[in-house]
């Protein structure tokens, strides 16, 4: 998160309306829900979710079991269960 000068990025009018509310501290401003982009979507978690699901479930139909992936992985059986049976991908 950068820092930007109110003074310097708001027009002087809307500076003396925040300025009536709030003065000398740090203000977040969020995006507009319009500009987010979907959870990891910058960071390739994602992808990289989706390629563990996939592994997971094509070592489950190889006959692996489950205690097996859940050690390698290093997840609990029960949520190596909910990979398997999911019907839905992470997109």
């Amino acid at each position: 998160m950068k820092y930007v000068n109110a003074k310097e990025a708001l027009p002087a009018e809307l500076l003396k309306e925040v300025q009536k509310y709030i003065q000398g501290e740090t203000l977040y401003v969020p995006k507009s829900a319009s500009n987010r982009g979907k959870w990891g979507a910058r960071t390739g978690i994602r992808a990289e979710l989706k390629e563990r699901n996939r592994k997971i479930k094509e070592e489950y139909s190889d006959g692996r079991s489950l205690e097996e992936i859940s050690w390698n992985y290093h997840l609990s059986v029960e949520t190596i269960k909910k990979i398997i049976y999911s019907r839905k991908e992470v997109t």
